[in-house]
C-alpha cells in the first residue's frame, strides 16, 4: 500500500517532508532560499511551515512516533 492511500502514512511523509526541509534550510539557507515558485518552491513553503510553526509541528512528530510504537 502506498502512502497515498494510507492516512497515516500520509501524515508520516508530510511530517517528514517539513523536519527535513526545515533542517535543510538551517544548514544551507541560500540553497532554500532561492528556489520560492514551482516545484522547488514547496522546499521552501515547507521550510517555512516548519520554521513559524515548529511547536505545533514537534508536538505531531511526538504524537506520531508514540502512534507508531503503540500500533
Amino acid at each position: 500500500m502506498s502512502a497515498i492511500f494510507n492516512f497515516q502514512s500520509l501524515l508520516l511523509v508530510i511530517l517528514l517532508l517539513i523536519c527535513t526541509c526545515t533542517y535543510v534550510r538551517s544548514q544551507a539557507p541560500s540553497l532554500v532560499d532561492r528556489n520560492k515558485t514551482g516545484v522547488f518552491g514547496l522546499i521552501w513553503k515547507a521550510a517555512r511551515i516548519g520554521e513559524r510553526l515548529s511547536p505545533y509541528v514537534s508536538l505531531a512528530c511526538i504524537i506520531m512516533g508514540v502512534s507508531l510504537m503503540t500500533s
